[in-house]
């Protein structure tokens, strides 16, 4: 496979080789902790829309929840900004790798699906919770599938590479 040579550009740079290399505690494991932070926001506040959704505390009004769109969309850019510096880091190790791919494209999806939700759920302010629960089930539940997917590929990229670093055959 000829992995293009632009990765070890990217890899020579002094901002690559400072996330990766540096003993600072704000360089990789601090970028990869906010990252998670960003998970934790986006896909933890998804996760309760869906799951009131799909009648799990039923006490709970629906409307409310419509705020939790903030806490996705803060998440979303918390996790786009620390992602294109860990992409910076190990580019040979992300763009080589297949499941890097399909991580992007379940984001991209379950993005898609939750702001579809946010139209066809709470956009109507005159619905019922009820009515905003049968409008959104479908949705809900494809949600649910598409952030565990999304979460397990991100997870499997620390073990499914073929190559770290540009030229490394590990």
């Amino acid at each position: 496979m000829a992995v293009p040579l632009i990765f070890k550009t990217i890899e020579e740079s002094g901002l690559s080789s400072w996330i990766r290399d540096s003993p600072s505690i704000f360089a990789y494991w601090f970028i990869l902790s906010f990252h998670a932070i960003g998970m934790g926001l986006l896909v933890g506040a998804s996760v309760v829309i869906d799951l009131r959704i799909l009648g799990v505390a039923r006490d709970l009004p629906m409307a409310p929840l419509k705020g939790l769109y903030r806490v996705i969309w803060t998440g979303f850019w918390i996790q786009f900004a620390s992602g294109t510096l860990l992409l910076i880091a190990y580019p040979t190790k992300a763009f080589t790798n297949p499941d890097f791919y399909i991580k992007l494209t379940l984001i991209g999806v379950g993005v898609a699906v939750m702001q579809m939700i946010r139209k066809r759920v709470f956009n109507d302010s005159d619905l019922s919770d009820s009515a905003m629960m049968m409008k959104g089930k479908t949705l809900a539940t494809w949600s649910l599938v598409l952030w565990a997917g999304a979460v397990t590929a991100g997870r499997l990229l620390a073990y499914t590479y073929n190559f770290l670093k540009y030229d490394y055959r590990g």
